[in-house]
């Protein structure tokens, strides 16, 4: 065992060059663990609401947090000292991604509208409504070649956006409920996508048609909302439920 949380985990991330875990929790608090020493260094009380994502650009040394307060909190990866505090909605925060050769980076909001910052700066560049009002965007990811932006919605929906005129390319109804994550493979030519439905779709990318849907009818799958979606570099699938189980899936 690495750690033991205090209250339930919402998100976590991994600091590589401190071999540092941050945990975030539904109390709005984050872990800072040694996973040289396998013990908690920090306790940071950051948000008045669940804690539902964490993300660095080591480029910048940042990290954010998102809050269910509708706070993007920024700290220093260095001293985990908080540089800036920026309410972005009334609404959770449930989705982020940075776009390193621009220098950007993207929130989610639960009005379902996205918000672009830039870096170092960040500013408010931009804002647009991304999915219908008060449909969360749960999440974001972009393309291999950081050219274009998927956002997945309460609404179901899986929609593309051009980065360069924030243009809606292409608006699919995906997924029965709740799409909760999009990750690409590692060869970039496909992606998935996990949802409330109990469902991962397997999406080839050039067409944008469902090659496999990866669901419990035929007793593997999961039973529960699909809530989290990692590929490792080997093109295994790990997906992770309300299930409590975590699934390896390989072509």
């Amino acid at each position: 065992m690495i750690a033991k949380a205090t209250d339930s985990i919402y998100c976590m991330h991994f600091l590589p060059e401190q071999n540092r875990l941050l945990i975030g929790q539904g109390n709005g608090g984050v872990h800072i663990i040694d996973l040289t020493e396998n013990k908690e260094e920090r306790l940071l009380k950051l948000h008045d609401q669940a804690l539902f994502g964490l993300l660095s650009s080591i480029k910048h040394n940042l990290i954010f947090t998102l809050g269910g307060d509708g706070i993007l909190c920024i700290l220093s990866d260095q001293s985990f000292e908080v540089i800036q505090r920026i309410r972005l909605s009334e609404k959770k925060l449930r989705a982020i991604v940075i776009n390193n050769r621009q220098d950007k980076v993207f929130i989610g909001c639960g009005d379902g509208s996205i918000v672009e910052l830039s870096l170092p700066l960040l500013e408010i560049t931009h804002r647009f409504q991304a999915h219908g009002l008060d449909f969360s965007v749960n999440a974001l990811c972009l393309s291999p070649d950081e050219t274009k932006l998927l956002s997945g919605s309460r609404d179901a929906h899986l929609n593309i956006f051009q980065l360069n005129n924030y243009e809606l390319i292409s608006s699919i109804p995906a997924h029965n409920y709740a799409i909760y994550d999009i990750a690409f493979d590692p060869t970039g030519n496909y992606f998935a996508t996990a949802s409330r439905d109990k469902s991962v779709k397997i999406w080839d990318y050039n067409s944008l048609s469902v090659l496999e849907r990866l669901e419990g009818n035929d007793g593997k799958g999961h039973i529960n909302s699909v809530n989290k979606l990692l590929w490792l570099d080997d093109g295994t699938l790990l997906s992770a439920g309300d299930d409590r189980a975590v699934q390896s899936w390989k072509k």
